[in-house]
């Protein structure tokens, strides 16, 4: 790979990161589709993608750490209910593509989008709910489903989380997106890219510019979802899901 595409390389992953870090998910939106136009099959792309998702991660700790937003407690129970989905959705999608399962999946994170437009106080304020057994096993089962979705389709699983976040546990969208990129962007992808990565193959050479660009799109966007805050969050949320559902439907 020539310099010419290592800097479109990181343009993209930059692009592609600072909305999702604001977003609450979305980047393989735009950099998966790079991987694969440039030359990567699709395996390939999804797992050097996976790998370029942890940065993400990494560059949002970096700036939601000293804001302290984020619930010890209560991120244990996401990484311990997620984690064993992402890794079983992982390890099938290598076998099992399923185009039908993209086009529901598209056609539900739309409904996502325009669930949050119709109500205005979704994600406004922080009133934790559901913190019941019940509510948790409800919460983690649903949680469990989404990491399968994570580790085996390539964008979106992560606007799941955040809106089933605010949903269902009552966060606000800056606390839900801080949960989302820490835990799902770190220990969800990661899971996902270690799983890939032994049953597949990465193109360790395009990683530099997409770690690069991860790193600081997830920093830039993570920081201006901390100053602008939820009406911004929310109001970006609802665009990068629409366009995330329409790019899994059309393939």
């Amino acid at each position: 790979m020539n310099w010419e595409q290592q800097l479109l390389l990181f343009v993209v992953s930059l692009f592609a990161n600072a909305f999702s870090a604001l977003a609450g998910g979305g980047a393989g939106l735009i950099q998966l589709p790079a991987l694969i136009f440039l030359g990567l099959p699709f395996s390939v792309a999804l797992a050097t993608h996976k790998v370029a998702s942890v940065a993400l991660g990494v560059g949002a700790t970096l700036r939601h750490w000293r804001e302290h937003n984020i619930d010890y407690r209560f991120s244990l129970f996401i990484l311990s209910t997620g984690l064993p989905g992402v890794v079983l959705g992982a390890s099938i999608i290598l076998a099992v593509p399923d185009r039908m399962a993209e086009v529901a999946l598209g056609l539900l994170t739309i409904s996502l989008g325009f669930y949050s437009y119709l109500r205005p106080e979704l994600g406004a304020t922080h009133l934790p709910s559901n913190r019941t057994l019940s509510g948790y096993l409800v919460g983690g089962s649903v949680l469990l489903g989404i990491g399968v979705l994570n580790g085996s389709l390539t964008s979106g699983t992560g606007l799941f989380v955040t809106l089933w976040l605010v949903r269902w546990f009552g966060l606000d969208y800056k606390r839900a997106v801080a949960h989302t990129l820490i835990l799902v962007g770190l220990f969800w992808n990661g899971s996902g890219a270690l799983t890939l990565g032994i049953l597949g193959e990465i193109q360790w050479d395009w990683l530099p510019a997409l770690l690069l660009g991860s790193l600081l799109g997830g920093f830039i966007g993570a920081h201006y979802a901390i100053v602008k805050g939820n009406r911004l969050i929310k109001r970006t949320f609802e665009v990068i899901t629409l366009l995330v559902g329409i790019k899994l439907i059309i393939g």
